[in-house]
């Protein structure tokens, strides 16, 4: 895989093992992320070629000189995978404004700033693809004490199909991805703001590799939406077709 590929949140979970797989066909890794050690790391098992670079990905500062670091090094992007982001575990009748704040500014500004740092890039280049990790929360709301990073992944979503709508036909080189994984056996849970059940002890969590897998096959292949499982697409389109019976039947399980 001949490709320059940037990915934030890559201390741990999806973003390291995305790297690791990427590393292993071949393409050169740039890593970032807040934790130096566990960045670096990473970074060790994502070939020779991998660039660490510490970012703080919710300031725009950082996430341009992030840029810098792998233009300055490779000369080039062709992929941006927006992969930071954290979840709370409050309900909407808890939520503060600075719950609120946290959920934007970890989910929606951070893949934003990678989003307006990378395209000029792109534009010039007249080719690059941009992915941003959402979450099937961002389409199926059914779990309530995730609430804010819910609506914010929503808001993730809508961003990135305006950024695509906008871009095809003055740039049709460039592509948005959106990934909708589901429960994924990371730290994810043990990491949201208020705490949280361990997503990796969580049945039927689908596995890191395995996720990372299906993001790589939408970098070689890709395309405007992507399921890391095809059942939850099917989940999506039933609770559409009737909210409330589908909210219903949720509540029971």
């Amino acid at each position: 895989m001949d490709k320059v590929i940037v990915i934030t949140g890559a201390s741990g979970g999806i973003g390291a093992e995305l790297a690791r797989q990427a590393g292993a066909r071949g393409a050169k890794v740039v890593l970032a992320a807040r934790r130096r050690a566990e960045l670096d790391a990473a970074a060790a098992r994502s070939g020779s070629e991998a660039l660490a670079v510490v970012t703080d990905v919710t300031r725009r500062d950082e996430v341009e000189r992030l840029r810098d670091a792998a233009l300055e090094r490779f000369g080039r992007i062709d992929v941006w995978v927006n992969n930071a982001g954290r979840g709370i575990t409050r309900s909407v009748a808890e939520l503060s404004d600075e719950d609120l704040d946290a959920m934007w500014r970890d989910n929606v500004n951070s893949a934003l700033y990678g989003m307006q740092a990378v395209l000029p890039h792109f534009q010039a280049r007249g080719a690059g693809q941009i992915v941003n990790v959402s979450s099937v929360l961002g389409r199926l709301p059914t779990v309530p004490h995730r609430s804010a990073y819910s609506a914010a992944k929503h808001a993730l979503n809508a961003l990135s199909a305006c950024l695509r709508q906008d871009l095809r036909e003055t740039h049709p080189g460039i592509r948005v991805t959106v990934v909708l994984p589901g429960v994924v056996a990371t730290e994810f849970g043990t990491n949201a703001r208020g705490g949280g059940p361990d997503s990796r002890k969580l049945p039927g969590a689908q596995s890191v590799e395995e996720a990372s897998a299906v993001i790589l096959d939408a970098i070689e292949h890709p395309r405007d939406d992507v399921y890391t499982r095809e059942s939850i697409q099917e989940e999506i389109v039933r609770y559409y077709r009737d909210v409330e019976s589908f909210e219903r039947a949720a509540a029971k399980r």
